[in-house]
């Protein structure tokens, strides 16, 4: 099985860089559902000593993301349906309160930022690309100004990730074209449009969680 692909850190700043590695690849999907993780491995990816990345991982344990068994193995959650179901609904609630305070002060520049993103060339994998969609969602929403919910919503797409992880890998996920909701958004962000871009906005979250869950 291929690792995980993790970007290495500035040993200037460990502990802290450690962390943002780690939290920026499982939130972008680089680990599946029920998966375990080693310390070592994840110390010779980052290219740093065990310490820094003991103390992230447990800051990954404290927000979700892993899961420190009885055995003393670290494990990523597995698959569970109830839980998928409940980050949709708070996906779907907190996300469309950040999009609504964006919208009191995105001006042309951001929104030309956003297009920017979703039209920036892509590998040849025919892969969605996790953080080009990770990219395009937090630029959006870090133009709400928002200190509270912001930190919830990185949070609550820390604990998605391992999902995402199984999403990119369903067929269906290519059916439909990558950006067509961000592009719906744009154009919405543009017109000052708030019931399209909500509505957009709502369809984008709502695509990823019906591949592996058809009733939702």
């Amino acid at each position: 099985m291929s690792q995980p692909k993790i970007a290495r850190i500035d040993q200037s700043k460990l502990r802290e860089s450690a962390y943002e590695a780690l939290h920026e690849a499982f939130t972008r999907g680089a680990f599946a559902p029920g998966e375990t993780v080693s310390l070592r491995t994840l110390a010779d990816q980052l290219g740093t000593s065990m310490t820094p990345v003991r103390e992230a991982v447990r800051r990954l344990v404290a927000e979700g993301a892993l899961v420190d068994t009885p055995s003393r193995t670290l494990e990523v959650p597995p698959f569970d349906a109830d839980r998928m179901r409940e980050l949709k609904s708070a996906r779907l609630a907190l996300e469309a309160l950040l999009l609504e305070e964006a919208m009191d002060r995105i001006d042309d520049v951001a929104i030309d930022t956003l297009e920017r993103i979703i039209v920036a060339p892509r590998s040849a994998d025919d892969m969605p690309d996790l953080k080009q969609n990770y990219d395009f969602h937090f630029s959006l929403y870090r133009q709400s100004g928002s200190r509270v919910i912001l930190p919830l919503v990185e949070a609550l797409w820390l604990q998605y990730g391992a999902f995402l992880n199984l999403v990119v890998k369903e067929k269906a996920a290519n059916e439909i074209p990558e950006h067509i909701h961000h592009e719906e958004i744009i154009t919405a962000l543009r017109k000052n449009d708030r019931k399209a871009a909500q509505k957009a906005l709502a369809l984008d979250i709502e695509r990823s969680f019906k591949l592996l869950l058809p009733e939702t």
